[in-house]
């Protein structure tokens, strides 16, 4: 009987927003849940901090080394395909994370983890920005405030109440079922969609940029801590720092590039891009200071602490709801520049001493941030790719994701290096976190020039706005195509 097997009818742009805020939510958790975690880790293993460390070292390595080809794979096997074997592998070697018998066991399943999590975000977002023209992209608002700003911020408070009520191995469990709904959901309701496999694969693109971005992204997270004059660091430093040169002058020559760098040529990608860097390096760096300050300030535990930034998660939610009323009206330029000099304003009164010795005034600081450098985030992501085409929008969020990546990367070991690596102790002196949130201030009030090249005006729908029926089809059809595992047809 032909009639048993029912597949499930699911919209396409509904399957693309479940299926993407779910993986997206998991990735954005994971790199910085387990910070809380690593002093119980290393105790349960038997093993120093500094081993403990590589854990979460390895997690941030591996998905730089991920992000250089992800737009290559995407286009050249399908963005359904790749995503959802990169989501199926992030679920993995979650489940191994959590049975980990040794610490050799859960950095190598961290590594796994961050390597599929490069390869989930800008295929991701290849998906979800595809399924939506500009104009409609203010509607995602809500959807991209969850994975990129808010998961990030309540990763610290949701670790240590996991390591502390349950255990260590509850950090990586919750990934399990989410992970396994997301794909089963994805295999059914999302539409591949093939851009072409006319491109060779540019090998010596590959052998410059992506062990750049690792050596890189590993000086970055040692160098502070460890001394940058160390030989490990040092080595990786300046060899991440010659591959980088080499791969930007090769990626600008060569005729099809792993990595279309000329697309930074364009105005408004370009400045959304630089954008993304710099926001990102004020937020992460401020996320990584200001509980440090706030333990020196007040000798407070590293739960209380960070708790004590969960108010900026509130504000990043009421953000999606600004954005999404204000971006039509205001426009990208007069909503972001704004946004980012009040942003700069509410880091620099952190560093006000007195401020953070006060647990309401840290509280409403903290919901201003989320509140306006949210809105500044979300207007940049949901109106930088305007001018992208649909062919180029998959390098496009590869690149977008690797500016960002390196721009948190970059504040987080700015702030580290101000405050000289040292341990917080109830005796110790808040002058050098205060400074270090002034960096950070810093940076912010520096994206305000940039945001200064946006577009004036929002995007605006086309004449004959019947994209949408172009894109879901009869009703059945897409889904029909999903579950078949048809490639779109492209325009």
């Amino acid at each position: 009987m032909s009639g048993l097997l029912i597949r499930p009818r699911i919209r396409p742009r509904v399957a693309v927003v479940l299926v993407y805020t779910a993986a997206m939510c998991m990735n954005g958790l994971d790199s910085t849940i387990v910070n809380p975690a690593l002093y119980t880790i290393a105790g349960d293993f038997g093993r120093p901090l500094s081993a403990a460390n590589t854990v979460e070292t390895a997690f941030l390595v591996a998905l730089a080394v991920g992000l250089p080809v992800a737009g290559w794979l995407g286009d050249r096997f399908g963005t359904k395909r790749v995503f959802l074997g990169a989501l199926t592998a992030f679920t993995i070697a979650s489940a191994v994370c959590g049975l980990a018998p040794d610490l050799t066991t859960l950095v190598v399943a961290r590594a796994v983890q961050g390597l599929a999590g490069g390869l989930l975000t800008p295929v991701g977002m290849t998906l979800l920005f595809r399924a939506f023209p500009p104009h409609e992209r203010m509607k995602l608002a809500k959807v991209l405030i969850v994975p990129t700003a808010l998961m990030p911020a309540l990763g610290p408070p949701l670790g240590g109440l996991l390591t502390e009520h349950l255990s260590w191995h509850w950090l990586f469990f919750v990934n399990v079922p989410i992970g396994a709904a997301a794909v089963l959901l994805g295999f059914f309701g999302l539409r591949e969609h093939v851009e072409g496999p006319e491109d060779r694969f540019d090998t010596v693109g590959f052998w410059l940029a992506t062990p750049a971005l690792g050596l890189l992204t590993y000086a970055l997270g040692f160098g502070p801590s460890q001394g940058w004059t160390r030989p490990a660091v040092a080595v990786s430093a300046a060899l991440g720092s010659v591959l980088l040169v080499a791969a930007v002058l090769h990626q600008v020559r060569a005729g099809t590039p792993l990595l279309r760098l000329r697309l930074l040529a364009d105005r408004v990608y370009g400045s959304a891009s630089a954008l993304a860097g710099v926001t990102a390096a004020g937020l992460m760096g401020v996320l990584f200071v200001f509980p440090l300050l706030y333990q020196a300030s007040l000798g407070a535990s590293a739960l209380d602490a960070g708790l004590s930034v969960f108010p900026e998660a509130v504000g990043l939610m009421l953000a999606s709801q600004v954005v999404d009323r204000l971006l039509p009206r205001l426009g990208p330029r007069l909503l972001t520049v704004p946004a980012l000099l009040v942003a700069a304003a509410v880091f620099a009164t952190l560093a006000m001493p007195g401020v953070a010795e006060n647990a309401w005034s840290v509280r409403g600081l903290m919901f201003l941030i989320g509140l306006v450098l949210g809105t500044a985030v979300l207007t940049v992501q949901v109106s930088g790719f305007e001018s992208i085409a649909p062919s180029d929008m998959g390098q496009a969020m590869g690149l977008f994701q690797i500016v960002r990546t390196l721009g948190g990367a970059v504040g987080i070991a700015a702030c580290a290096a101000v405050i000289g690596g040292g341990h917080v102790t109830e005796a110790a002196d808040p002058g050098p976190y205060r400074t270090a949130v002034w960096v950070t201030a810093a940076l912010v009030a520096a994206g305000a020039l940039i945001a200064l090249r946006l577009p004036r005006e929002a995007p605006q729908p086309p004449p004959f706005d019947d994209e949408e029926e172009e894109e879901d089809g009869p009703p059945g059809a897409g889904e029909g195509l999903a579950a078949a595992g048809a490639p779109a047809v492209k325009s």
